[in-house]
């Protein structure tokens, strides 16, 4: 049965592995991708649509799928403020899972971050705890959340923090054995493919991957 994925975040380091992978997959006939701006990429399974995600209310038409992937992430540095940065990391993707919901989609798959929890004492750990909860209850036949640590890829922005931490990963991780596997860095093009894996599988109810998991698909 053809199958209509569509996402978000695609100009993104994850979002980009994840639309290539969805481009050459057999399993989805049509990839329905929304962002602000043109990726300028042709395909004969893409479709592209430009959004003000602060409408998407005006684009529900369009937000009609089997299966939705959410890539989208900032940090409280690029966004400029912690307002800011909840707008792209709770509120988007909390609005696009509902109307998604609301026009047939059965799967949502949200990347968030290990230590994700709506309790967490840290903004960015609780904001992505939060979305988790807030997508979690409504009710899609199955609801995948992948919580990767930190993601090893070349990103489009700087993010300075993220670049020294990337230096220094290979030492970091050689430390990383036993119960703190988890906590080893992980390459962007893997979160995708565990992604897209997820994304066919039989499994229902609300689904946690964390970072080990997701090196071992």
């Amino acid at each position: 049965m053809a199958k209509t994925a569509l996402l978000i975040g695609a100009t993104g380091l994850v979002g980009g592995f994840v639309l290539e992978q969805l481009l050459q997959d057999a399993y989805y006939d049509s990839v329905i991708v929304l962002s602000r701006k043109s990726l300028n990429k042709q395909h004969p399974k893409l479709k592209e649509v430009l959004v003000n995600f602060e409408q998407l209310e005006n684009y529900a038409a369009d937000i009609k799928a089997d299966t939705v992937f959410c890539c989208l992430g900032t940090t409280i540095k690029a966004a400029g403020s912690q307002e800011a940065f909840k707008k792209v990391d709770y509120e988007y993707p909390l609005r696009m899972a509902e109307i998604a919901r609301q026009n047939g989609a059965s799967t949502y798959l949200l990347i968030t971050a290990l230590g994700a929890s709506k309790t967490s004492m840290i903004f960015y750990n609780r904001v992505k705890g939060e979305v988790e909860d807030a997508i979690g209850k409504l009710n899609f036949t199955a609801f995948h959340i992948l919580q990767p640590s930190l993601i090893i890829g070349e990103r489009k922005e700087n993010r300075a923090g993220e670049g020294i931490a990337q230096k220094l990963s290979p030492v970091y991780d050689a430390l990383m054995f036993g119960p703190l596997a988890k906590y080893k860095s992980i390459k962007a093009e893997q979160i995708a493919k565990a992604m897209v894996y997820f994304s066919k599988t039989d499994a229902t109810g609300i689904l946690r991957h964390e970072s080990d998991a997701l090196q071992k698909i």
